[in-house]
């Protein structure tokens, strides 16, 4: 099944490209014709085509998801990437009762679209309507919830040693790709499962990028094993000779003595993975024959897959990063850039990141594969020996870092809420424990719109603020967040700025690198009602209607640990009642570390606690969220109104 490949000839189906077929001159506004998948509402009806008709499926398939996504935003790359492979895995397994568990899940829309959610692609990443990953409450497609990276392989494995110790007949594949493979946690999972034994297909889609350029040892090591051609060569002929004479032990024995000869063992193999490939990803009735033959063996085999990110849609393939999250546009003209607006608060800690790093030559700073989500790009341009993206790998990313200070350099994580949260132990037993000076930049704090709970930064006060030495400050707008990023890079320890995505309130942000005062919180208004509202972060400012509709004084808190307790003490000395808000859980937020400062300084104080409801709360646009959430400026009056008339 070995195939020399040449990535820049895929996809190498004879069909024309999609960019070919696109009607104009507005692609955007018009019908699409897909006759073949118009007739697949589940894998069955997909199983039931003959095979000559797959390379016409995933052609429309392509089209559908363009031209979707195009009109509703999502991820576009990546999906276009995956069609072959999600065709053939439907059309050869049994699917649901056979479980396919994607990696990230940002490829699974090829997958959603043939297991029944067609029409609810109209709604993608929208309130009440589908989510842009696997969901298990969605569909029983859905083997597993994902849309973090490199869980595929570990809960593959347990749904098949789960399938063996039930006598269930069934079969567990984990698809696993766009650089999730170089995570730790990928490597632990072939390590147990290559002891066992368990049957479980591993299909490993290549497609040379993650969001970003991919980076690490092991992706050169999957490009040496693509321009191995010799090896390539030589194993078709061997593969012929055994497939002529079905000696199977005989052609183990043959094959394991020809890769010492050509190439020193593939690294899968040493996990005790029969190693298949590479492929053409792009070739479903390849696909297909492939995994309608190793379907049925026993042992655990890795089916190396290369495809294009974008494939088929010429843009995108010549641009995959761009492509890979994208908003509405036209596919006939592309992603048209916007025009400068409001900066986020990603671009404020970029452009500071830029700004601290001119003035001391020992800052770095450290991504874990999200240099464009995470404001980088142009520190990664003019620092570049100073800037350090370690792959998809959460864990070592912390512990580098903490390495690093250990030396006197003065290292920035730049990492979202949720994926500090896989690496908590390196957190507390690395930094933190040891007192080191890393600046943690938590970008994606509280709601974050479409990518949904998966995504949303709920929890990490709750997790950070129980912790010694550390320093926690949420800034309510851009200005504020510059400035707390100094007073975190001057703090001779841990420190964390969480700020949320998207854009603030166009604060000027021209001033000098200043630091705040550490655990100094300021009065914005004083009101003559003897209500106090103590805000956290950028809810401030959804905060101030009600202030000033209830004549209520209203603080911006800037930190949550160390707490302002002069400040709180004073304020519960003269107002009737408190109210916290926060865009994070309620259950050991900011709001509870308030409760637990005044009990300790023996004051009793009628309090309030507004922040994110102990639920997960399913993406949508954000302003939607903040309503469902009560966090908008109704929302928040209306607590307190009801608040105070008990």
């Amino acid at each position: 099944m070995d195939h020399a490949l040449n990535r820049d000839a895929l996809p190498r189906n004879d069909a024309k490209p999609v960019s070919s077929l696109l009607p104009s001159p507005l692609a955007s506004e018009r019908m699409i014709a897909t006759p073949l998948l118009d007739t697949i509402n589940t894998p069955a009806d997909l199983r039931k085509l003959a095979r000559g008709q797959l390379p016409q499926l995933c052609e429309e398939l392509r089209q559908f998801i363009l031209y979707s996504v195009a009109s509703t935003g999502g991820h576009l790359a990546s999906n276009l990437g995956a069609v072959e492979i999600t065709v053939a895995l439907h059309y050869a397994f049994d699917t649901p009762n056979d479980r396919l568990v994607w990696d990230v899940g940002h490829q699974c829309y090829p997958h959603k679209i043939l297991t029944g959610r067609r029409a609810g692609m109209a709604k993608l990443r929208m309130w009440e309507g589908l989510s842009g990953f696997p969901t298990r409450k969605e569909s029983e497609y859905d083997a597993f919830g994902v849309a973090h990276s490199s869980t595929s392989i570990s809960a593959a494995l347990g749904m098949a040693v789960a399938a063996k110790l039930l006598g269930k007949k069934q079969r567990s594949v984990a698809i696993i790709g766009d650089g999730a493979m170089s995570a730790g946690m990928a490597f632990e999972a072939l390590n147990n499962a290559g002891a066992m034994d368990i049957p479980l297909l591993v299909v490993l889609n290549d497609n040379d990028m993650s969001i970003s350029e991919p980076v690490g040892a092991l992706n050169n090591y999957l490009a040496r094993l693509l321009v191995s051609n010799s090896y390539n060569t030589i194993r078709r002929v061997g593969e012929k000779m055994l497939s002529k004479f079905q000696l199977d032990r005989f052609g183990a024995r043959w094959e394991e003595h020809l890769k010492g000869m050509v190439v020193p063992g593939t690294l899968f193999e040493e996990f005790g993975f029969n190693y298949i490939g590479p492929m053409d990803g792009h070739d479903v009735l390849l696909l297909v024959d492939a995994f309608s033959k190793v379907k049925d063996r026993e042992g655990q085999l890795l089916l190396h897959v290369v495809t294009k990110k974008g494939g088929g849609y010429e843009k995108a393939e010549a641009d995959p990063i761009l492509y890979h999250g994208v908003p509405k546009f036209d596919p006939t003209v592309g992603i048209i850039p916007k025009p400068p607006g409001k900066p986020t608060f990603s671009d404020v800690f970029g452009q500071w990141l830029c700004d601290m790093a001119a003035v001391d030559d020992k800052l770095v700073a450290i991504t874990p594969a999200m240099r464009e989500g995470s404001g980088m790009v142009e520190f990664s341009k003019q620092f570049p020996t100073r800037y350090f993206d370690v792959g998809i790998a959460e864990q070592h990313a912390v512990t580098y870092a903490a390495g690093l200070a250990c030396e006197g350099i003065k290292p920035i994580v730049a990492i979202y809420s949720t994926f500090l949260q896989r690496a908590y132990d390196q957190l507390v037993h690395d930094v933190v424990l040891q007192n080191l000076p890393v600046v943690f930049a938590i970008d994606r704090a509280g709601l974050v719109g479409a990518d949904g709970p998966t995504h949303a930064g709920s929890f990490d006060i709750a997790f950070l603020r129980c912790l010694p030495n550390i320093v926690v400050m949420c800034p309510s707008d851009e200005a504020e967040c510059r400035a707390m990023l100094t007073t975190a890079y001057r703090y001779n320890g841990p420190t964390a700025v969480r700020y949320p995505r998207g854009a603030g309130i166009g604060a000027p942000m021209d001033g000098p690198l200043t630091p705040l005062p550490i655990g100094k919180g300021e009065i914005v208004r004083t009101g003559a009602a003897k209500i106090a509202i103590l805000a956290f972060g950028t809810l401030l400012h959804a905060a101030k209607s009600a202030a000033n509709n209830l004549d209520a004084t209203l603080v911006n808190m800037r930190f949550v640990k160390p707490l302002d307790v002069t400040l709180l003490k004073d304020l519960a000395a003269t107002a009737d009642c408190l109210i916290t808000i926060e865009d994070h859980a309620i259950q050991g937020g900011a709001g509870s570390a308030v409760s637990e400062a005044l009990s300790a300084a023996g004051m009793s104080k009628k309090m309030l606690h507004i922040g994110l409801p102990d639920s997960f709360i399913d993406q949508g646009d954000p302003a939607i969220l903040m309503h469902e959430a009560g966090l908008d400026p109704a929302g928040i009056e209306r607590q307190i109104r009801a608040f105070l008339a008990h």
